[in-house]
């Protein structure tokens, strides 16, 4: 039986693709429990430059918890809770550039796995919606992440209507990063997954980790933290490679030191 999560390398890029496409890609123990191991995998391969998150088949990228298993009393909803949190940390975290292809409607827990990524290109004729609040439920971690990414406004009108945004207004409200036509999708996912291969691992994992860092930060501190941050990195092999290379007009080759 294959399982709920896909894994494959390809190149220097990671792919995890959730495997459940006969239950609209919706999310099981397993494949939060593979989810973090994998993640943990690519995490610590040397050779893995980039992550990329999608989801198996053409009409659905996720479409939250399996409520069948939920609302059957399969499911163990506390210990389901603290995992799904505990996916969205291992995800947000992760030292590697993260990239979610959205390939269909994306809801309720799939917008919080969507939102821990870096950046999220998607079809322009997917949707995404928080419909918790139309079972009686809340979407209360992905709220977390709905909070840092949209207004306050906007973000409560989602979490409380449960309104579909289209691809387009998403773009519009910052919620994605592009929406692109369908069949444009691949070819621009991969062109930025090729890019970002390209960089200097250990100048992206300090880079991205202070630029989230100091997103929680009062102003001045996160200018000092910042500022400690540029000299970190200036100090790296491969920020002497990138000024050498950039200088001798070449292609730099980074060594991730």
């Amino acid at each position: 039986m294959e399982t709920d999560l896909l894994y494959e390398v390809r190149g220097q890029v990671a792919w995890l693709t959730i495997n459940r496409e006969s239950r609209r890609n919706s999310i099981s123990q397993e494949m939060m429990t593979v989810l973090m191991q994998r993640l943990e995998q690519s995490e610590t391969d040397p050779e893995i430059r980039a992550i990329c998150l999608t989801g198996a088949g053409e009409k659905t990228f996720c479409s939250g918890a399996d409520l069948v298993s939920t609302l059957s009393g399969v499911a163990d909803i506390s210990a389901g809770a603290q995992n799904y949190a505990a996916a969205l940390k291992k995800l947000s975290r992760t030292s590697k550039p993260t990239v979610a292809r959205v390939n269909g409607p994306c809801l309720a827990g799939g917008l919080g796995f969507m939102l821990a990524c870096d950046i999220v290109i998607a079809r322009n004729d997917a949707w995404f919606s928080t419909p918790e609040v139309n079972v009686g439920i809340f979407p209360m971690m992905v709220g977390a992440l709905l909070y840092r990414h949209l207004g306050r406004k906007k973000a409560v009108e989602m979490v409380l209507t449960a309104r579909r945004i289209s691809a387009p207004e998403a773009q519009q409200l910052g919620l994605i990063t592009r929406a692109v036509p369908p069949d444009q999708l691949d070819a621009t996912v991969e062109e930025i997954l090729e890019g970002l291969a390209g960089k200097s691992p250990i100048g992206l994992a300090i880079g991205k980790r202070a630029f989230y860092e100091m997103a929680d930060l009062p102003f001045e501190k996160a200018l000092d933290y910042l500022s400690e941050q540029l000299v970190k990195i200036s100090r790296t092999n491969d920020a002497a490679e990138g000024i050498a290379a950039f200088l001798e007009k070449r292609k730099p080759v980074y060594s991730g030191r």
